[in-house]
């Protein structure tokens, strides 16, 4: 296709595989010797899975942040990009006296800041976009500008 989506931020797949393999070994060998590692998880940043389709007038993009509250994802759009924060806090229990000493055995839950950012490969109209919260996904369809055709211009060297 001609206009096709041009991902650009490639080495973020590996800093997402890094990032990856990081909390493994740190889940795995540093438990004990970090203390809690939940503290560490909490100042990570995710990347939420995202997919991204594009017709001739508009680009649809759903990202996936189950248990997200809606007052808790921002999306902001500039130029030709797009970035999408969100936020899950860790739930706060008012423990009964029997219960201090309770600890976690296993948590996969992941608590934190989420971002993440798209770029286009066609200027989009900013004030036309919109977008839709329901059941953890998030709908952000962005429609393009109509451009027209671009010359290419030579430039006189001084």
């Amino acid at each position: 296709m001609k206009n096709d989506l041009i991902i650009r931020e490639p080495d973020l797949y590996f800093d997402s595989i890094h990032q990856e393999l990081n909390n493994f070994l740190r889940d795995t060998f540093l438990t004990h010797a970090v203390g809690n590692p939940l503290n560490i998880k909490k100042t990570s940043i995710w990347r939420p899975a995202i997919e991204v389709k594009q017709t001739d007038k508009n680009y649809k993009v759903k990202v996936q942040l189950p248990g997200v509250k809606r007052d808790d994802i921002a999306v902001e759009l500039d130029n030709d990009f797009m970035t999408i924060t969100a936020e899950i806090q860790e739930e706060k229990e008012q423990k009964q006296e029997q219960e201090k000493n309770e600890r976690y055995h296993t948590c996969e839950f992941r608590y934190g800041k989420y971002q993440r950012t798209i770029s286009f490969d066609e200027p989009v109209k900013i004030e036309d976009s919109r977008a839709e919260y329901k059941d953890g996904v998030l709908m952000i369809t962005v429609p393009k500008q109509e451009v027209k055709e671009r010359k290419p211009k030579k430039l006189e060297i001084n």
